[in-house]
This record gives C-alpha cells, sequence and structure tokens, in this order.
C-alpha cells in the first residue's frame, strides 16, 4: 500500500496512470464501435478518453523542465552513443513539449490564433524523432548485450556440458536465425530495463508513425500499443532499478 501511495503522489505515477486509462478507452471503443447496441457505451468511453487527455495536459505543464534536465543528464554519458542519441532525443523531446503547451493553450482559448494543425503536426514530428532517437540507443545496448552474452557463451564452450545455451538444429540452413533468436532472448533476460524501455519505445512510436501518415494503424493497435507502454511506464515509475540507467 505504501508502494501505491508514493506512485500516486508523483506526477509521473499519476499521468502513467492517467494515460493507462485514455489508451484502455480507445481500444475497448474500437473492439464495441462495430455493435450497434453499444453506441451509449462507446459514447461514455470516448468522453471519459478526452477528460482523461485533458487532465494529462495539465500534468505535462512541467514536463519541459524534466526533459531539460534529462539533456543534462545525458551530455555526462560516458559511451558516445547513448550520450548522442539521448542528448538528441531529450532536445526533440523539450520542443514537442513546447508544441504541446501552445496546443493546450489553444485548447484553452488562451491563444485562439494559433494554427492547431500546424502546431500538431510539428509535435507529432518531435515526438517522433525523440522516439526514433531512443530506439536507436535501445537497439545499440541491445547489440552490446548479444556481444557480452555471445562472449559468455563462447567461454563456457569449453565446457560443452555446463553451457546452458547449446541445442540441436536438424535444418543446417535455419540453425543462425535460431541461434540468433536465442541470443537475443538471453540479452533481453538478464536485461529486464533494457527490455522494458525497448519495448515501451516500441508502441510509443505507433501513434507518431499514424499521426504522420508515415503508418497508418488503427485506433485498436493504438490504444493496445499505448496501453502496453503505460504499463511498462507505471513499472518503471513503481520500481526505479527497472528504468534503463545512462551510463
Amino acid at each position: 500500500m505504501d508502494a501505491f501511495i508514493r506512485f500516486t503522489n508523483q506526477t509521473q505515477g499519476q499521468d502513467r496512470l492517467f494515460r493507462a486509462t485514455q489508451y484502455t478507452c480507445m481500444l475497448l471503443r474500437y473492439l464495441l464501435e462495430p455493435k450497434a447496441d453499444n453506441e451509449k457505451v462507446v459514447m461514455k468511453l470516448k468522453k471519459l478518453e478526452s477528460s482523461v487527455s485533458t487532465g494529462r495536459k495539465w500534468l505535462r505543464l512541467g514536463n519541459v523542465v524534466h526533459a531539460l534536465q534529462a539533456t543534462q543528464q545525458s551530455i555526462r554519458a560516458t559511451d558516445p552513443v547513448p550520450r548522442i542519441c539521448l542528448t538528441l532525443a531529450s532536445l526533440n523531446r523539450v520542443i514537442y513539449f513546447i508544441c504541446d503547451t501552445v496546443l493546450f493553450m489553444r485548447s484553452t482559448g488562451l491563444a485562439s490564433g494559433i494554427n492547431q494543425e500546424k502546431w500538431r503536426r510539428w509535435a507529432a514530428h518531435f515526438y517522433y524523432y525523440s522516439l526514433l532517437l531512443s530506439l536507436v540507443r535501445d537497439l545499440y545496448e541491445v547489440s552490446l548485450q548479444m556481444k557480452q552474452v555471445a562472449h559468455d557463451r563462447a567461454k563456457r564452450e569449453k565446457s560443452p556440458s555446463q553451457d546452458p545455451l547449446r541445442y540441436s538444429v536438424a535444418d543446417k540452413e535455419t540453425e543462425w536465425l535460431q541461434s540468433l533468436l536465442l541470443l537475443l532472448f538471453h540479452s533481453v533476460k538478464r536485461h529486464p530495463p533494457l527490455f522494458l524501455d525497448t519495448v515501451k519505445n516500441s508502441c510509443d512510436i505507433l501513434n507518431p508513425l499514424d499521426q504522420l501518415g508515415i503508418y497508418k494503424s488503427n485506433p485498436g493497435i493504438i490504444g493496445l500499443g499505448g496501453l502496453v507502454s503505460s504499463v511498462a511506464g507505471i513499472i518503471t515509475v513503481a520500481y526505479p532499478q527497472m528504468k534503463l540507467k545512462i551510463q
């Protein structure tokens, strides 16, 4: 109970819960819309989704400061690849949150002269670039983990009976693929924070891909992806040790 209270007292924790609710409503609405007798339920879900989305905009007003702090932290990374990727990703998030704040002001009537569609597209672009750079960092970290697992495996091959990664393959043409997948599995298994971060960014990028017309999807897939991403985010906020650290 104490852990739950600490979680809900954090702005990030509240945002993750609201986000999970928002995308759950989107997913349920997509599943229920084809049935004519669910019109009232669909309308209620749509209103709840809209209300939660508005509530999240209030919680995100201070995220520009958090993004700037993340930029300062990423600059101090020792490995040049994460340093470049995370710094650029954080800078893109800063601009994204600025665009998001402008859109929020537009929705409240404080900046009625704003071209909403143009700013929304800009926000989607910078959000997309931020996620893409974060995914590049994730893939780089995965490749490092795979190299380490392969190195450990090479050491154990001196004692075949003690090698847990050994397997027999009847078809030699598929041996390389099975070996790669097995290597990938053991790499993410030994590093849960990296797995969570990769899943989160992979699910999040579905939304800007759809908004920008790069890869069109539907509300059901976006809702499912957003829900999975939100659950991963909830885990990292509730258990800080599950957050991918900057090396």
